[in-house]
């Protein structure tokens, strides 16, 4: 059966379903969220030391600073010397990531050496130091 352009209805509303365009949306927006390296920061800033010659970190790493006076930082809060070691090794349980001890260049060096040690306790073995670039 042939139908004359008379009988179609063309001055009609059309509707675009958004619907599967959204839900395109909110799986890519999951999908990022997902896969996002999330940074720990020390929570301090520090007077790195200068270095000759430096080499750029992964990002996804634990981050211990040293003040100058020699407090430890963990996650922007002070943490003691003992707390080290449990929260290396807690985190290391779960992924094995870099260590990154940032000391403020004036910071003891006795402070530096005994964070290390727990570090190292701790089970860590991709040890670093931050310096300035």
């Amino acid at each position: 059966m042939r139908r004359n352009m008379a009988d179609l209805d063309l001055g009609g509303e059309t509707e675009i379903n958004l619907s599967p365009m959204i839900d395109c949306i909110f799986i890519l927006l999951i999908f990022f969220i997902v896969t996002t390296v999330f940074v720990q920061e020390a929570g301090i800033d520090v007077e790195k030391p200068e270095a000759s010659n430096s080499t750029p970190l992964p990002k996804n790493s634990i981050l211990i600073a040293i003040t100058d006076n020699g407090r430890i930082f963990y996650g922007g809060k002070e943490i003691s010397l003992a707390r080290v070691r449990p929260i290396v090794h807690r985190v290391l349980a779960i992924e094995d990531v870099p260590i990154i001890i940032q000391a403020d260049r004036e910071s003891i060096h006795d402070t530096f050496a005994k964070v290390y040690g727990e570090v190292k306790a701790a089970g860590g073995k991709d040890i670093h130091f931050a310096t300035k670039e």
